[in-house]
């Protein structure tokens, strides 16, 4: 809420590189941005732009722009990738030190809390220094606010009080997610979404278990369409038609989409497949489909004890592709299960994933531990 003068509270969302083709993170900051405004708050995105600049004048950069920031609420949005070209993310530190040293009050924001993966020796170096990296952005911030439930990241000890969750958001207009028909939108043919696809060499993996599950939809007498969207599928298109050459699926790669039509998209949708792994609170893909009012089709092993088990999604142990396409075939058959799923992904949407939701949690965290401070 406003000031009690009547000013607009300013906060600032500090970021790394952008990230090519589209920018996730950044995604959150405008979306966080458009609810905050709401609310009296304005959030401004400041971009380091190391990458351009180099290390040493982005960061003298900083400390110019930064000189007025004494009290204020800075959002340093964290990811290994954004703060390092290889994925050691020492600048992110030096960055959260300047800041210290204006007198900002730091919220980190931990897109990603644990190391990325790997077994080669670099990789391994590349995860020690990323586990650092995380521990000192930690004892920096004034707030932790992980998109992840802290029971399920192991280096927290107890319960902290500057820790805390807060979901993500779709990364889609509100206002589009607030109309999804019901089911029989697309008479006989039930259109299925894919909504981005992983790097190699996963990407192999998961088209192979869309193929299986969408072949299974059609030999159990479900006429049906598969729609490539978002990051990944243009890369893909090649291996996408040869692998669906001998499916009698209907194939769709429209690739990169702004978000208007996206939401357009999904809400001329029956369901999505989410076979990026286990399915998780960070898997943003999946939260746009829930937004959207969509049944979403994925694996378990990481959604328990998270507010996607709220959601309409339909989990099947990881890898289990004959399991896969049942659930699948379950959504787009019976009338039942899809509007079930369809009203509990809208009720979700509602209670967690909603950026007026979203927002409002963040403000109030914030402004609690501003009265902790005092």
């Amino acid at each position: 809420m406003p000031k009690a003068n009547g000013r607009t509270e300013e906060w600032f969302a500090v970021l790394g590189r952008r990230d090519n083709p589209t920018d996730g993170v950044e995604d959150y900051c405008s979306f966080l941005g458009q609810a905050l405004s709401a609310q009296g708050v304005r959030l401004q995105n400041v971009r380091v732009l190391w990458p351009e600049r180099g290390w040493l004048q982005a960061l003298l950069d900083l400390w110019r722009e930064s000189r007025n920031w004494r009290s204020n609420w800075v959002l340093l949005q964290y990811t290994a990738m954004a703060w390092s070209r290889r994925g050691f993310p020492f600048g992110a530190v030096a960055v959260a030190s300047i800041l210290r040293r204006r007198g900002a009050r730091i919220a980190v924001i931990f897109h990603e809390p644990f190391r990325q993966g790997g077994q080669r020796w670099i990789d391994r170096c590349r995860g020690t220094c990323q586990d650092w990296v995380v521990q000192a952005l930690y004892r920096r911030a004034t707030k932790a606010i992980f998109a992840d439930p802290l029971s399920t990241i192991g280096w927290i000890r107890g319960n902290e009080p500057k820790t805390a969750f807060v979901p993500i958001g779709p990364n889609l207009p509100t206002y589009s997610t607030e109309s999804a028909a019901v089911a029989n939108r697309n008479g006989n043919t039930k259109t299925v979404v894919v909504f981005c696809l992983s790097d190699p060499p996963n990407r192999t993996r998961e088209l192979e278990d869309i193929r299986h599950a969408m072949q299974f939809v059609q030999e159990h007498g479900v006429k049906s369409r598969v729609v490539f969207l978002g990051r990944g599928t243009v890369e893909a298109k090649g291996q996408i038609e040869q692998l669906f050459r001998s499916t009698a699926a209907e194939v769709s790669n429209l690739g990169l989409r702004d978000a208007d039509e996206l939401s357009r998209i999904f809400l001329q949708a029956d369901a999505m497949l989410c076979v990026r792994g286990p399915l998780y609170p960070r898997r943003g893909s999946a939260i746009a489909g829930i937004a959207c009012g969509l049944p979403v089709v994925g694996y378990a092993g990481a959604a328990e004890g998270t507010p996607l088990e709220e959601a309409g999604v339909q989990l099947v142990p990881y890898g289990n592709r004959e399991m896969l396409g049942q659930a699948l075939a379950n959504v787009l058959t019976d009338e039942e299960i899809w509007k079930q799923l369809h009203e509990k992904s809208l009720r979700a949407y509602r209670s967690h994933f909603s950026w007026d939701i979203i927002a409002a949690r963040m403000q109030r965290l914030l402004h609690q531990a501003t009265g902790a401070e005092t």
